[in-house]
C-alpha cells in the first residue's frame, strides 16, 4: 500500500511553502526510527538520492552505547558511513508535525552501494525477495498494543520511572466509556496516523489498565514493517504533544499483563490466497499446513527476532494471554500460533510470541523465512493443541529466557544459510550484549531484597 505522497507532489508543496522539513528515517536494531531532518528545499534538491550516516546506528544498544564485538563495524574499523538511499514510494506527510514530510531509507555499503546485510530492512527484503522467487506474494499486518499514562515522558524520566499513573484506573479492555478519558489522544493517534497515509483500522482499550492497542490494515511486508515503525513513533509524538506518554516495553510491571506485537501471515499469487483450501479441512490448503509446520519447526531458533530483550520474556506468564507454547490451535489465544479466518479467503496465521518490543523487519523475516523453509520441505503439519494450552503438557515451549533463545539462534545452521553468516553474527552479539548488561547491572529488585536481609 503505498504511501500518500509522490515525489513530485513534495517538490510542489515544498515550493509553495507547505513543506519546509523532510524526516529521513533508518530502522536500528531496536526497531527506531533514526535519521536527518532536511530543510525540504535541501531535500529535493539534492539529498533525495542519497546522505549519509555513522555505521554504528546498527551496531548500539538502547542506550546507544558503542558495543564492541560485532565484525561490521568498531573503534578498531574507525565507525565510517553508510548511505542512506530514500526510498521515495515511502514519503509521505506527518500532519502531527507541521510542514513535515518522512521518507524511510534503505541503507547501502558506501562503497559498493549494495543493501547491508544486516541493517534490518535489508534481512526482510532478502526473504521477501526469496517468497516472490517462489511465486508468492508475502501479505502481513502486525497489531500493537501499549500503555499510556498520564505523566509526560520528561516527567517519569525524571522521578526513576516510580509513581507512574496509567490514563485508565481499571481494565477497559473493549470499553466504549472506559476509554472515554483517554479518547483526545488516541482520536489524535488514529487520525493523525490515517492523515499520514497508515491506514489505521481501529484503536481500543485492552485486557490491562491503561493498556491500548492499535491496528492498521494488512499489507505487503515491507510496507506492514514500515508502517509499524511509524505507528510506534507517531504515537509516541502524539503522546508527548499532549503532555502524556507511553511506553511499548513487553512487560514494564511484573504485576501487569505484557504489550505484544501479534504478526498475521498469509501468501498470495495471481491476487488470490494461496493458504485457502475450500474442501480442505477448517479451510487450510497444503502450503498453510507446510507453512506453519516450518514455523513450529523452527520457533525455538527464531524466538530471539521475536523477543529480542531481556524483559521480553517477563512476558510469557500464564494466564496473562502471551502464550508459553510454541504449538498451533484454531482461533485459540493461549497458543503461540492461532490459526484465525478459517474456511474464508482471509485465513492466515497468526504468531502470538512477539512483543510490542520487536524488530518488525527482523520478526516478519524470521517468520517468513521458517515457513517458507516448510514450504520447501513439505513438512508436515502436527496436530492442533486445543483447549488451555498452558496447561498441556509435553508440548514445545517457547524459550523461557534470552540466554536460551541466543543460544538456539546462534548454533542453528538453517538461519545462517537463511539469513547469512554476517546477518546471524551479528544480532547473535547484539543478544549477548544485553545479557551482558543484564547480568553487571544491580536491580531495584536486589537492591531492596538483599540490603539488609544479606
Amino acid at each position: 500500500m503505498p504511501a500518500n505522497l509522490t515525489f513530485d507532489a513534495l517538490k510542489a508543496a515544498v515550493a509553495a511553502g507547505e513543506i519546509d522539513t523532510v524526516v529521513a528515517c533508518i530502522t536500528d536494531m531496536q526497531g527506531r526510527l533514526q535519521g536527518k531532518r532536511f530543510v525540504a528545499h535541501h531535500f529535493v534538491a539534492s539529498a533525495w538520492e542519497e546522505t549519509h550516516c555513522c555505521n554504528y546506528l546498527l551496531a548500539t544498544d538502547f542506550e546507544m552505547v558503542t558495543v564492541q564485538g560485532f565484525a561490521a563495524t568498531g573503534w578498531n574499523k574507525g565507525y565510517g558511513d553508510y548511505v542512506m538511499k530514500p526510498d521515495l514510494a515511502t514519503l509521505r506527510r506527518l500532519p502531527w508535525l507541521p510542514g513535515t514530510a518522512m521518507v524511510m531509507c534503505d541503507v547501502l555499503d558506501h562503497h559498493t552501494h549494495e543493501l547491508v546485510p544486516h541493517a534490518p530492512r535489508s534481512v526482510l527484503k532478502r526473504q521477501i525477495d526469496r517468497a516472490k522467487a517462489m511465486g508468492f506474494d508475502v501479505m502481513m499486518a502486525t497489531e500493537l498494543e501499549f500503555f499510556l499514562f498520564e505523566q509526560s515522558f520528561s516527567e517519569l524520566f525524571d522521578c526513576g520511572y516510580r509513581g507512574m499513573t496509567p490514563m485508565a484506573r481499571y481494565n477497559v479492555d473493549y470499553s466504549i466509556f472506559g476509554t472515554a478519558r483517554e479518547e483526545p489522544i488516541m482520536r489524535a493517534i488514529r487520525n493523525g496516523l490515517w492523515d499520514a497515509g497508515v491506514p489505521i483500522e481501529c484503536s481500543k482499550g485492552e485486557a490491562e489498565a491503561g493498556q491500548e492497542e492499535v491496528n492498521a490494515k494488512y499489507s505487503d511486508a515491507l510496507d506492514t514493517a514500515d508502517m509499524h515503525t511509524i505507528i510506534k513513533t507517531g504515537v509516541k509524538e502524539i503522546a508527548l504533544q499532549h503532555g502524556a506518554s507511553v511506553t511499548f516495553m513487553a512487560k514494564y510491571d511484573h504485576r501487569r499483563a505484557g504489550s505484544s506485537s501479534h504478526v498475521h501471515q498469509s501468501l498470495w499469487k495471481g491476487g488470490k490466497p494461496m493458504f485457502l483450501d475450500e474442501k480442505a479441512p477448517h479451510g487450510m490448503s497444503e502450503l498453510m499446513q507446510h507453512y506453519i509446520a516450518g514455523q513450529l519447526a523452527h520457533a525455538g531458533e527464531i524466538t530471539a527476532f521475536l523477543a529480542p530483550f531481556v524483559n521480553s520474556y517477563k512476558r510469557f506468564v500464564v494466564g496473562m494471554f502471551a502464550p508459553t507454547k510454541a504449538v498451533w490451535s484454531l482461533d485459540n489465544r493461549t497458543a503461540g500460533f492461532r490459526v484465525c479466518g478459517e474456511d474464508t479467503k482471509g485465513i492466515r496465521v497468526e504468531c502470538r510470541i512477539g512483543g510490542a518490543d520487536l524488530n518488525p523487519y527482523l520478526a516478519c523475516a524470521a517468520l517468513l523465512a521458517a515457513g517458507l523453509d516448510g514450504i520447501e520441505k513439505k513438512m508436515p503439519l502436527e496436530p492442533a493443541v486445543s483447549g488451555d494450552v498452558y496447561q498441556a503438557g509435553a508440548v514445545r515451549e517457547i524459550p523461557k529466557t534470552l540466554g536460551a533463545a541466543a543460544s538456539a539462534m546462534g548454533t542453528s545452521a538453517w538461519l545462517r544459510a537463511a539469513f547469512g553468516d554476517e546477518v546471524m553474527t551479528h544480532y547473535h552479539r547484539a543478544a549477548l550484549w544485553e545479557i551482558e548488561e543484564q547480568n553487571r547491572v544491580v536491580t531495584d529488585w536486589e537492591l531492596s531484597r538483599g540490603f539488609e536481609r544479606a
